[in-house]
């Protein structure tokens, strides 16, 4: 009880302190997915490079994808310039708490900022877009928003304590885009042809698709789309494999 109760009081003071830094949280998150969203579905729409229909193809993978990218940056950079910069990090392995619990409470709070992020872009597509999502629906959809970016949080994590913190933008452009365009956010991923089996592959290889599909099958009718408990197996693999490999590399650093 004793641990459970400092996980909070940590927990609450990661979610507090970005309560103080709201506006910078909220550019971070709304301003890159509303222009994405602006231009590919709206304009684009608006002009006839894509159907109308293209929209709610894309909304529900914008959301997954703003989720689990922002669960990816809250916490891979945090730790990165902690470990490597800061040293800030030795607060928490000082409180009386498991240094494993250290390493949950980087990967729920991460996950919490990206699940923040990828809700708000609910009602922004909503207003910005002709598009409409059954109120049944949303629950799993969530359920799915919330697995997403926790396997987020995992790769996050992997990546801020495996990475020195002079490459870590170096590492974000080359693994970050990768992940952006194989998450089939912007398209289903059964529709691809043979004729891109490698880039096919990639995608299935890539967590991100299966929260993107698993949020279209729910909000998406008419659309081909990975079946939706497949899509709970695959993020439920992500989160532990990532969680597992997370936890190894941040024992080790803490260690060191």
């Amino acid at each position: 009880m004793s641990e459970f109760r400092t996980f909070k009081a940590i927990l609450w003071r990661d979610v507090f302190v970005t309560g103080r830094e709201l506006p910078s949280f909220l550019a971070q998150v709304i301003i890159q997915p509303f222009f994405t969203l602006f231009i590919f579905a709206k304009v684009l729409g608006d002009i006839g490079y894509v159907q109308g229909s293209f929209a709610q193809v894309l909304l529900p993978g914008a959301v997954a994808l703003n989720g689990f990218l922002i669960a990816v940056q809250s916490t891979a950079l945090p730790l990165a310039l902690d470990f490597y910069w800061t040293r800030e990090i030795e607060d928490r392995l000082l409180a009386p708490i498991s240094i494993p619990l250290v390493a949950v409470e980087k990967i729920v709070f991460g996950a919490l900022r990206g699940l923040v992020a990828g809700v708000l872009m609910i009602p922004i597509g909503f207003l910005m877009l002709d598009v409409t999502w059954p109120l049944s629906a949303v629950p799993l959809a969530m359920l799915v928003l919330v697995l997403g970016c926790l396997a987020g949080a995992a790769i996050g994590m992997v990546i801020g304590t495996a990475v020195p913190a002079h490459l870590i933008n170096v590492v974000f452009a080359v693994v970050l885009t990768p992940l952006v365009f194989t998450g089939s956010a912007q398209f289903p991923w059964l529709t691809l042809s043979d004729d891109l089996l490698w880039f096919k592959v990639a995608c299935a290889l890539n967590p991100l698709t299966y929260a993107s599909e698993g949020m279209r099958s729910q909000v998406v009718s008419g659309v081909p789309h990975v079946p939706f408990a497949l899509d709970l197996l695959a993020l439920a693999i992500a989160i532990v494999g990532f969680g597992v490999l997370s936890m190894r590399c941040f024992l080790k650093r803490a260690l060191d």
